[in-house]
């Protein structure tokens, strides 16, 4: 059976090929009427649309690649429905790809999205990506590019972030209100640069509390729960326990709430945790978990509504930005 094309259309209704082309993509230079009549017979002919043909004719695709560390996170799972959002009411579909925390499989997935020939690429990197030469590739293929959360620092690209030196600092600074004293850190792999700043915001924290802190209080692992369990469990051991914890992640809290549990202690009453980023999981706990919110939904629209401007425009880059959102500290009862 024949499919369908856009001249089968064009035909039908007695106008132009490119018309009809400007209809199906929602093009504010057509009329309501013709739009919805290039659709009603869109619908009649059984039309598809056939994005190869579409994107060698026009040589760009509406295709937009996000490249994620893990998608299992809410964080992240959040963020993709925000791109989503803005990609679909733009005429612009999405592949997503992950990481899964690995810099090698981050270089494959970016050299694939670049052979695919995507319109553009949205990306949280890697905890391990030390260098982003794959990235600068891909702008100086003219394939436009924004960082969001984790941004490859040493790329001149558009970014949407958080303040993460603040946002941790005013978490610490709320433990340090509450009369917590001996107040540690899980940290993150040293590299990533989410991790110094907030890492940065702890100490100058502590700084300003004249607390005499020790480096046995911060620790540095990964990024899941079982870092923060397996933090927790070097305290427990070497009976060193911290009253209160800023955790560099809501996973990483919940790790160490799971060891905190397993060691016959309370949360909060032996040890109060701050998480980061307001996971759905931190606020079923028991007790609730206090953490930072980060607005994973906004940075995933205002990350693809950057990258469709960019694409739109026909540039690569436009005076390459830092666009940063705010952060709210949520507080329950894990304080």
């Amino acid at each position: 059976m024949k499919l369908s094309t856009i001249s089968d259309i064009a035909k039908r209704l007695g106008v132009s090929n490119s018309t009809v082309s400007r209809a199906l993509r929602n093009h504010p230079d057509i009329s309501i009427a013709t739009k919805k009549e290039v659709r009603r017979i869109a619908n009649e002919l059984n039309y598809t649309p056939n994005p190869i043909a579409q994107s060698l004719k026009s040589n760009r695709t509406y295709t937009i690649g996000v490249l994620v560390p893990e998608i299992k996170h809410d964080f992240f799972s959040i963020a993709i429905s925000g791109i989503e959002e803005v990609a679909y009411k733009s005429g612009y579909t999405i592949i997503v790809s992950q990481s899964n925390e690995n810099y090698e499989r981050e270089v494959v997935n970016t050299n694939a999205f670049m052979n695919h020939r995507v319109a553009g690429l949205i990306v949280s990197i890697s905890q391990n990506t030390k260098e982003g030469s794959h990235f600068q590739n891909l702008i100086n293929r003219g394939i436009p590019l924004v960082f969001f959360d984790r941004a490859c620092e040493e790329i001149s690209a558009n970014k949407v972030v958080i303040n993460d030196v603040k946002s941790a600092y005013d978490a610490v600074r709320y433990l340090v209100k509450k009369g917590y004293k001996n107040i540690a850190h899980f940290g993150g792999p040293v590299e990533l640069d989410i991790c110094k700043k907030r890492e940065k915001g702890y100490l100058d924290a502590i700084k300003r509390a004249k607390f005499n802190y020790t480096n046995e209080f911060i620790r540095h692992a990964g990024l899941n729960e079982k870092d923060g369990y397996q933090t927790m469990d070097y305290f427990i051991k070497n009976k060193k326990i911290p009253d209160a914890i800023f955790a560099i992640n809501d996973p990483v809290a919940i790790g160490a709430f799971i060891r905190i549990r397993e060691a016959g202690l309370k949360v909060p009453k032996d040890v109060a945790i701050i998480g980061f980023s307001n996971s759905r999981i931190t606020s079923i706990v028991d007790p609730p978990l206090t953490t930072v919110n980060q607005p994973s939904f906004e940075m995933g629209k205002k990350a693809a509504e950057i990258l469709i401007k960019l694409i739109e425009s026909g540039k690569t880059i436009i005076e390459p930005e830092i666009h940063t959102l705010k952060t709210e500290l949520i507080v329950r009862k894990s304080t």
